[in-house]
């Protein structure tokens, strides 16, 4: 049975198209004041304060390290991630703003965007429950609904898509399972911001066999069974590019494949539980429009940390499946933001005009070497040029995409 990848149910993309936001943003207990700035560098992370009064936060990242980095704060278990900007050249700055509700929070900088980062510091904000009200609040509200109707609806297709996976895989039907591997992973890959901040479940289920080794984890997940179902050659290298990819490493036995396949199954089943469970609703409520906005950028720059590079799909070069639904998810959060923003004025109507350009160039692009339905030319058919052109277009969506949040909440 061929797999079908659906960006929405039929309802849900019914909603989607029906939905028309109006009026002015009401302002979620918003500060002007609560500006912050941050400075990452090789082994610093220094906030210019360490507390705010909940509401709307914006922290202005720069990175001055040698290595591109990344800025998290983090819930107070230090693991659930509550905003995030990836990508952060050196000698560049990007901008993280979200609306935070009171409670312990912790900031971290990540260079080299691996490992548990460094300066992680204790983060408070004081203050009131953040309440989304005003004239707009009805349609703010239906906005996250859509969202996490999107979510609930491409879990929903993951789980049984993994099962289909994971028989083939531990039946050994090593050519059925390379069919289905990418199309599979683009459920994951559309709503990975939502699965990363769910603590360890994304290293579980996603983690690239480099980044488990340099956090000590075990390793597991799609991209284990993807070197079982592409073995390496025995000159080729990992990921690193350091070591030999066959270095202490042998495919699994049939025993170890049904155990990979079945742990899997757990945490796929762990994230379809998790999506409908109260606690998911209770978070995108509090993240709001907020959540939404900076969902979009954290898709996007999924595609420019590892998509564009090769590195993620590094035994399957299926990378440019895993772009396709990036870009497709990344999408499906803007559009349901882009309403606020185009009613902001003649300002917020012309970064919408912008955004949704980039995103069409971004497509057209991309369609050039293929489609998630027809399926995708290998990445390392792509030469320097195909690369450049994708990174220059990424570069120039991910510039107004960054200020979408801060003018949806202005």
């Amino acid at each position: 049975m061929t797999v079908l990848i659906r960006p929405l149910s039929a309802a849900a993309a019914l909603a989607v198209t029906a939905f028309a936001l109006t009026g002015c943003v009401a302002k979620a207990g918003a500060d002007p004041s609560a500006s912050f700035t941050v400075s990452s560098t090789a082994d610093e992370c220094t906030v210019s304060a360490d507390t705010a009064q909940s509401g709307t936060l914006t922290f202005t990242v720069s990175n001055t390290g040698d290595q591109v980095s990344e800025f998290y704060l983090l819930a107070d278990d230090g693991l659930r991630i509550i905003g995030e900007v990836e990508n952060i050249a050196p000698a560049a700055s990007r901008t993280l703003t979200v609306v935070a509700q009171p409670g312990d929070y912790f900031t971290v900088c990540k260079p080299g965007m691996i490992g548990e980062g460094v300066g992680r510091a204790a983060f408070t904000v004081r203050g009131d429950k953040v309440a989304i009200d005003g004239p707009d609040a009805e349609q703010k509200q239906q906005a996250v609904d859509l969202y996490a109707a999107f979510v609930k609806d491409q879990v929903g297709q993951l789980v049984p898509a993994v099962q289909e996976l994971v028989t083939a895989y531990t039946d050994g039907d090593d050519e059925r399972a390379r069919e289905l591997f990418a199309t599979t992973r683009a459920y994951y890959e559309r709503i990975e911001p939502v699965a990363e901040a769910l603590g360890d479940l994304d290293p579980r289920i996603d983690y690239r066999e480099v980044d488990a080794v340099a956090e000590g984890l075990d390793w597991t997940g799609f991209h284990r069974i993807e070197k079982d179902l592409w073995v390496p050659a025995e000159d080729a290298l990992n990921a690193d590019d350091e070591t030999p990819a066959w270095q202490d490493w042998a495919p699994s036995t049939a025993e170890q494949r049904g155990e990979f396949g079945d742990l899997l199954i757990a945490d796929v089943q762990e994230l379809y539980d998790y999506v409908h469970s109260e606690d998911f609703t209770a978070a995108l409520n509090d993240q709001g429009i907020a959540g939404i906005s900076n969902g979009a950028v954290a898709l996007l720059d999924e595609v420019a940390t590892g998509k564009i590079t090769g590195e993620e799909d590094w035994w399957s070069h299926t990378d440019l499946y895993d772009f396709a639904a990036n870009v497709e998810g990344s999408k499906m959060a803007f559009s349901l933001v882009s309403e606020f923003v185009t009613a902001k004025g003649d300002e917020g109507a012309a970064l919408v005009k912008d955004i949704a350009a980039g995103y069409s160039d971004l497509e057209q692009a991309l369609g050039v070497h293929g489609s998630l339905d027809a399926g995708f030319v290998p990445f390392t058919d792509l030469n320097d040029t195909d690369k450049r052109n994708l990174i220059d277009l990424i570069n120039a969506l991910a510039e107004p995409l960054s200020q979408l949040t801060s003018v949806a909440l202005s």
